[in-house]
């Protein structure tokens, strides 16, 4: 019996499900995070860079390389613990390390990335965060490193997980260029769901980072969308009025449309990547399942307030193009029924004046041809009368009588011959 076929790509796509399992981490430990991005055309960048880079710093470890093409690694480095993950922007770095150091938030937990190393990097950085895990301590002592590692002020702290652990950080960035976050793990908590919690958190600050790149995008834009927004309200303001010439306002206004049109194409995709991105951010912080700790606001509580507003000026920003694109349209239709229906008029008027030109045309030539038969009659008889002379001095006849008899017969003949020409010319 002969097995069915499988899909050519049935086995990657259900193994890409998997491909990128969670650490497993066991506290006290430390995680060290770098997300690294090509500043402008980072989806079409050469990935092979990416994996390039990767391979300097295992091979400055003497450990193995990754498959080619491969778009995730997690392998030993000396006595630490590497993850590494391309995606469609970014590439990110996490290293684990047993243990804690004796300063917390210690800045050579970050040499683990030697220094030319960084600066050969396909990119610059987007974040890199400095995690500290520990042992969920007595609550007056955790209340006492709280105050101590963070900016009270923007500290989000919160239960999660079932009271698993609590996690705190401030989003802010220390002097040496790194977030820093805490997980206090409660005893008996797992290693997975530890893992899980750390690579919840990297994510969050990771796609946080990415989706304010849309607010900067905003920002941007604020001052040549005002500039276009005022012309279309002038160009609407004399489209009403009719104060300019309906052709030149229509370039203008077909011009402006362009601009707006071209602006959506480049920022298309950074608004969409930037939807895409809160999306995620929203997801991670709602699997957590925080409860507040000690009256503190929440991770949810600190989105909310920090960061949905920039995130709802990214939407109205790009609805904001679309909407004067929208105008732009509209207003040219507007305006081009307008030039139409004026060089109808137009139209109109040069037909009229042509009809009354060929009426004057047909009368003109209705008396050149009266003439004309006029002139030939009169040559006509002039040859008929010469021609006749001699029979008219054989009967007897004069001259002066016989023109006269043969003028009007000559004469209806060439009026019946011109009437027969006209009739087959037309």
């Amino acid at each position: 019996m002969t097995p069915i076929q499988d899909h050519p790509l049935r086995y990657k796509l259900a193994n890409e499900l998997h491909a990128r399992p969670f650490p497993s981490l066991d506290a006290p430990c430390t995680a060290v995070f770098l997300a690294i991005k090509q500043p402008v055309e980072a989806v079409g960048r050469d990935r092979a860079a990416d994996l390039a880079h990767l391979t300097d710093l295992l091979d400055r470890h003497g450990a193995p390389h990754p498959q080619p093409g491969a778009t995730h690694y997690s392998g030993e480095i000396g006595r630490h613990t590497l993850k590494w993950e391309q995606h469609t922007e970014f590439v990110t770095y996490t290293v684990f390390t047993s243990g804690l150091s004796a300063r917390p938030f210690d800045p050579g937990e970050f040499e683990v990335f030697p220094e030319d190393w960084l600066v050969s990097a396909p990119g610059v950085r987007v974040t890199s965060i400095l995690i500290r895990v520990e042992e969920r301590p007595e609550k007056q002592i955790l209340r006492q490193d709280l105050n101590d590692w963070f900016v009270p002020e923007s500290l989000a702290v919160s239960e999660v997980l079932d009271d698993a652990a609590v996690l705190a950080t401030d989003f802010r960035i220390n002097p040496q260029g790194h977030m820093r976050m805490a997980a206090f793990v409660s005893p008996g908590t797992g290693e997975r769901r530890v893992g899980r919690i750390i690579q919840r958190l990297c994510e969050i600050e990771t796609y946080k980072a990415m989706s304010m790149l849309g607010f900067a995008r905003t920002r941007e834009l604020s001052v040549p969308m005002g500039e276009i927004e005022g012309r279309l309200n002038r160009m609407m303001a004399e489209i009403t009025r009719g104060d300019a010439p309906p052709d030149a306002t229509l370039d203008e206004l077909l011009q402006t449309s362009a601009e707006l049109e071209n602006m959506i194409a480049e920022n298309s995709f950074r608004f969409g990547a930037t939807g895409a991105y809160e999306a995620i951010v929203n997801q991670r912080v709602e699997v957590l399942r925080e409860k507040r700790y000690n009256g503190r606001q929440t991770f949810s509580e600190f989105m909310m307030r920090r960061y949905d507003p920039a995130m709802r000026t990214v939407a109205s920003t790009k609805s904001r193009l679309e909407a004067l694109a929208d105008r732009a349209m509209r207003a040219g239709e507007l305006l081009r029924t307008k030039v139409d229906v004026a060089r109808s008029a137009q139209n109109q008027a040069l037909l009229e004046s042509m009809d009354r030109r060929a009426d004057m045309a047909l009368r003109l030539q209705e008396t050149v041809e009266g003439l004309s038969v006029v002139a030939i009659s009169y040559y006509a008889v002039s040859l008929a009368s010469y021609a006749a002379y001699p029979l008219a001095s054989a009967i007897g006849m004069s001259k002066g009588y016989l023109t006269a008899l043969l003028t009007l017969p000559v004469v209806g003949l060439v009026w019946w011959m011109v009437r027969r020409i006209r009739k087959r010319m037309h």
